[in-house]
């Protein structure tokens, strides 16, 4: 596999690690649909002025709408619905296990390729590494602490956002091959931001949040957002969106490690055991680990 796609998920597998950790911050003082509008609408500010700047005023808008009905889809799928329902989640289950279920993602995508794209079905041992990467996320699942029946809508929220984000990688790689990642990633949080506006009104705070939600929301704004958006509408045309969504993989472990790291959270051995899982389920399932097959001898 080439070394962009591995630098590539590797940037991913860190940014959205983090921005888990970032929600559970934010959330201490502001409301889900708050946080993620007062997100989304920063990282459309930024990478808007990034896209005036790069291709001028008039170049940007042209490259918008060159994008046509595949933005407000994208605004939706990889923006609003899928984040506005993480961030819900995360009040009733905690950050590692919400980053445990959105690696569900892959599941979801080969479930709609096998039935929209037939071109990114997937057999042999990239079936396999999916499976054996589900099979880590089982294990994962052990070190989460027991929610009980209040954790279970949460869960059900962060697996629809799973689907939500599968739905729109299948869009991103049909759709945008010939547009350029920065004007998908612009109106992707553009139209997200629109979207929630209202909903982030009717949830403001009363008060300024303090400096660690601030910094929480320009992280999630700058990094689990625009260059994260940037990165993914560059990976998803070159690589296909069964390998890109395999990133989904490498964020729990990833976000278990911020937990161990800034939150003194123990690593246990079942954490280990479903880390090496899923790191096996990634390299079968991307091609960067191959299954080679022993020639029959053939006799004389």
């Amino acid at each position: 596999m080439a070394p962009g796609y591995l630098l590539g998920i590797g940037f991913l597998a860190a940014a959205w690690g983090s921005s888990y950790l970032f929600i559970e911050l934010a959330l201490d003082d502001l409301a889900p649909a708050a946080l993620m509008g007062y997100r989304f609408a920063l990282a459309a500010l930024v990478l808007g002025a990034l896209l005036v700047l790069r291709a001028g005023p008039r170049r940007a808008v042209a490259e918008l709408r060159a994008l046509g009905a595949a933005a407000p889809v994208l605004g939706v799928l990889n923006g609003a619905l899928p984040f506005g329902l993480i961030a819900w989640g995360q009040t009733r289950i905690d950050s590692g296990t919400a980053a445990i279920v959105n690696a569900s993602v892959p599941l979801f995508v080969l479930l709609l390729a096998w039935r929209f794209r037939p071109s990114e079905r997937v057999g042999g041992a990239r079936l396999a590494g999916v499976l054996v990467g589900l099979l880590g996320v089982a294990v994962l699942v052990g070190v989460a602490p027991e929610g009980g029946w209040h954790a279970v809508p949460g869960t059900l929220a962060v697996l629809a956002s799973s689907l939500c984000f599968a739905a729109s990688n299948l869009v991103v790689q049909q759709r945008l091959a010939t547009a350029t990642p920065l004007a998908a990633a612009v109106a992707t949080v553009g139209i997200a931001a629109l979207l929630l506006a209202p909903f982030a009104v009717v949830q403001a705070p009363p008060e300024l949040p303090r400096a660690a939600a601030l910094g929480a929301i320009a992280g999630l704004a700058l990094l689990g957002t625009g260059a994260a958006q940037l990165v993914l509408y560059r990976l998803l045309p070159r690589y296909g969106s069964a390998r890109t969504s395999l990133v989904t993989y490498l964020v729990p472990p990833v976000a278990l490690a911020y937990g161990a790291a800034i939150l003194s959270e123990p690593v246990t051995l079942t954490a280990v055991l479903g880390l090496v899982l899923i790191l096996a389920g990634v390299a079968l399932g991307s091609g960067l680990a191959r299954v080679s097959r022993r020639p029959t001898a053939v006799a004389p």
